[in-house]
């Protein structure tokens, strides 16, 4: 078979393949790194730079390096960016199976939880929900769910939190269809978090600088709470109030980070 047949077959089959309903885009070695690392199940693989590649991963993720270097397949960058609009400067973009929601849930209803549920109302910024994704993966959350229209599950999600969904537990749910667990809203109106012991089964609600925290969330909530900051700043990033929050729980659990 000649290169340019090869090639052909290639994108034939990443045309095929990303058509399945349940089919991710995973654009990036880092995402790839993490997919792979954290169980993701990967379709294919495709990368304009092989020797680079394994190059990295064997210098980054020895790990699942044999597995990158086994499902890696040459095309042209002119080929690549005819299947990823923004290929990422690794060169290298793959096709992975999303999760499937029901098991999701499962693991993020659960009772007892090791660890706090982060709620992101009705995000509209793909770049700070990916994020928050590689925070609660970070701080070994239990999970986020995101509320609202944006697919917390979009391949610009996923490249923005370098693969870790498959690190925790994304998911997309209606206000009404929350985990259960106490409902920890974070409001410039709130008690200073600094006050409160935040527990494991939390709900820990964020929304966006612009538009805050839904009315009906806030009428749900057990609790209102605000991180300190400094008068006339407006707001924190949304990603960085999260990770305030998560350090704050896990600067007083027991539990400490999953092995």
């Amino acid at each position: 078979m000649t290169t340019n047949q090869a090639t052909g077959l290639a994108l034939r089959r990443w045309r095929e393949t990303a058509a399945q309903p349940d089919s991710l885009l995973i654009d990036g070695f880092h995402a790839l790194k993490h997919t792979l690392r954290f169980g993701g199940e990967v379709r294919q693989v495709l990368t304009t730079d092989p020797a680079g590649l394994a190059e990295l991963a064997d210098r980054l993720a020895p790990d699942v390096a044999a597995a990158i270097a086994a499902a890696a397949v040459q095309v042209p960058a002119a080929a690549l960016r005819e299947l990823v609009p923004r290929p990422h400067p690794t060169g290298v973009a793959a096709l992975a199976v999303r999760p499937d929601g029901a098991a999701l849930l499962e693991r993020l209803r659960a009772l007892p939880r090791s660890a706090p549920v982060v709620v992101l109302d009705n995000p509209r910024n793909l770049g700070n929900i990916g994020a928050v994704v590689r925070l609660a993966a970070g701080f070994g959350a239990t999970g986020v769910v995101t509320t609202g229209d944006v697919d917390p599950w979009h391949p610009g999600v996923v490249r923005a939190g370098a693969g870790l969904h498959y690190a925790t537990a994304v998911a997309r749910l209606t206000p009404d269809e929350l985990p259960p667990g106490p409902l920890y809203v974070l409001d410039p109106e709130g008690a200073d978090i600094r006050s409160v012991t935040l527990p494991d089964e939390a709900l820990l609600v964020f929304g966006s600088e612009r538009h805050g925290v839904s009315a009906e969330l806030r009428a749900r909530a057990d609790a209102l709470l605000a991180i300190p900051m400094r008068p006339q700043v407006s707001s924190f990033n949304l990603a960085t109030s999260v990770g305030m929050g998560l350090f704050h729980w896990m600067s007083h659990t027991s539990s400490g980070l999953p092995g």
